[in-house]
């Protein structure tokens, strides 16, 4: 009980941004999430900043760089940043061939645009596998709409065929004020970071020692704002590597604070020790746990049995053995109701969603994935909102009630497949990881 009241005051310590409480809106689809973000980019006035892991070369993808060119054209002063990894933007889809990155697109139409604006490529490792810039944003004016997504057509449910996020607009100058300076003071003039949509005679290559530098630099980064400690207020969070790293220590502390329960969403389970420990601590202290997570179907690795399959699509059985595992560990709290594992699978569509919530109080919406490459390699940030009012309550258990459609709780770990039952290529190769003891490696950086 010392450790809950420890952590407890520490986050009702944690200041934050004074925010209203018509502040905050929900969308619950990707349909409502992508008119939202091309209404808000057709009537911004000042500025527009989007991080994104990417922005793809497919339909969705050239429909919002087209409205951000129209946008542009329609007011000229209008400041406009385009951030994406560096490394993904310069290479195509996995298993593609040739040279066919994103970036390909974005210098063809900053070539023929009449007012460009810069699409920022950021190399937070010299290699994809080390290190991928996860953060997350599109801060529009005063607006700032969070989520997981990027932008290409799935995200987007172009056609029919989704990927399901979280979905979240936050009314509030100050909160995309602090955000929008720490891209323009820590990112964007940065020598490390490249121009992606520049011409070829200006191509300018990250150096091995900018990146280095950079890397150091953004792991003592923090947003800065005007802070209270008192009502309801959101914190933004920034974290890269394992140590004095805010968003995870303070993922940590807010399942430690739990008092009741904790309402958790990860794209597939995988969490770094210390959070697996702490969510064993969190049961055995008779609290309750909700997580729901993709089924292996869900994952955006998954390969059909009716395709070709490659290496890269053992990833969701890695998968599904560490959540066996975690599930066969904590069978007595499945069996007596304090922890509920809910599978999400609908059909063709995948599972995206990250955060926490604890309590009903305290909401974490992140871009972490909540696993060890989040934890200790990528750039990743969150806004922790603080509802001391409780005047949120209602709509984040209407948004857990969507969420919680298309799943299906887990009474027994054994309802889990087991290698044995694996398709006979995916058996091959999990059994070639494991005879290499190469899972523990590969569930690091993977």
């Amino acid at each position: 009980m010392a450790t809950h009241f420890k952590e407890d005051a520490l986050l009702d310590k944690l200041g934050g941004i004074a925010l209203n409480a018509d502040a905050v809106s929900w969308l619950l689809n990707p349909k409502d999430f992508k008119q939202a973000l091309l209404t808000k980019i057709a009537s911004a006035t000042s500025s527009i900043y989007i991080a994104a892991l990417y922005v793809e070369d497919d339909e969705a993808g050239r429909e919002v760089l087209q409205a951000l060119l129209d946008a542009k054209a329609q007011n000229p002063q209008l400041d406009i940043k385009i951030l994406v990894d560096y490394h993904r933007a310069r290479r195509g889809l996995i298993g593609q061939k040739g040279d066919s990155g994103n970036y390909i697109l974005y210098r063809k139409l900053m070539d023929e645009a009449t007012h460009p604006f810069d699409i920022i490529g950021v190399p937070v490792k010299s290699r994809e596998f080390m290190g991928v810039l996860h953060l997350k944003g599109f801060l529009i004016d005063d607006t700032v709409i969070y989520s997981g997504a990027s932008i290409n057509n799935i995200y987007l449910q172009q056609q029919e065929k989704y990927r399901f996020d979280r979905y979240h607009v936050i009314n509030c100058p100050e909160l995309a004020r602090s955000m929008r300076d720490m891209i323009k003071q820590h990112i964007i003039s940065d020598p490390a970071v490249s121009i992606l949509s520049q011409t070829i005679s200006n191509e300018d290559n990250p150096e091995k020692n900018d990146v280095k530098s950079f890397k150091h630099r953004l792991s003592h980064v923090r947003y800065q704002y005007a802070s209270t400690t008192e009502g309801n207020r959101v914190t933004p969070l920034i974290g890269l590597g394992r140590k004095n790293n805010q968003l995870n220590d303070t993922i940590v502390q807010l399942v430690d604070s739990s008092s009741k329960e904790l309402f958790i969403c990860t794209p597939y389970f995988n969490p770094p020790t210390v959070l697996t420990r702490a969510l064993a601590r969190h049961l055995r202290e008779g609290k309750k746990i909700d997580i729901v997570v993709g089924d292996k179907t869900a994952n955006d690795f998954y390969i059909p049995p009716d395709q070709d399959f490659t290496t890269i699509g053992a990833l969701p059985y890695m998968y599904e053995q560490s959540l066996r595992k975690f599930a066969k560990n904590q069978q007595w709290a499945i069996e007596n109701g304090q922890l509920n594992i809910h599978l999400w699978k609908n059909g063709i569509n995948s599972f995206h969603l990250k955060g926490i919530s604890a309590d009903n109080r305290k909401h974490l919406i992140t871009g972490s994935n909540l696993n060890p490459r989040a934890w200790a390699l990528d750039l990743e940030n969150g806004l922790l909102l603080h509802d001391e009012s409780g005047c949120w309550k209602e709509s984040f258990i209407k948004e857990q009630q969507h969420i919680l459609l298309h799943t299906e709780r887990l009474y027994h770990y054994s309802q889990i497949d087991t290698l044995q039952k694996y398709p006979k290529p995916v058996k091959k190769i999990m059994n070639r990881i494991r005879r290499l003891k190469a899972d523990f490696l590969l569930r690091r950086i993977l």
